[in-house]
């Protein structure tokens, strides 16, 4: 079962089973509430995740896609931990970065990546990965 948490560890999470998607996303919104040119986000079915311990503090905008997303992230350090909203009913979207198993990444390649339109010009697109210039319908 993969776990995590924010920097300061006061909140833990976990999810349980494969995750339903592994997607990079570019989109202008991504950069900024990762403070980086992308996110590396796990789709996972809200009924598999788990918040172990700790309150997320939210805060909810309209995301680029023109759809509600809420934040959910360390009041005290300010990690984003996961995202949910209109674009994945019924999912949590976790940043793959806050989980502690350093290898997670290097073992699960995204196998798509988001508003590719805004992916910085040196990163190059995954092999294989399909290629979206918006959300997934």
């Amino acid at each position: 079962m993969p776990e995590g948490g924010c920097f300061c560890n006061k909140i833990r999470l976990n999810f349980t089973g494969e995750p339903g998607g592994k997607v990079l996303c570019h989109c202008l919104d991504c950069r900024k509430i990762s403070g980086a040119t992308f996110s590396n986000n796990l789709i996972v079915p809200e009924n598999n995740f788990k918040l172990e311990s700790g309150k997320p503090k939210e805060i909810t905008k309209t995301a680029d896609s023109g759809k509600k997303i809420t934040s959910h992230f360390c009041p005290d350090c300010g990690t984003t931990l996961f995202r949910t909203g209109e674009s994945f009913p019924g999912a949590v979207i976790i940043k793959a970065g806050v989980l502690d198993d350093p290898n997670f990444p290097d073992n699960n390649v995204p196998a798509g990546e988001l508003f590719v339109g805004h992916r910085v010009k040196w990163n190059s697109e995954i092999d294989g990965a399909q290629q979206l210039s918006g959300m997934p319908s």
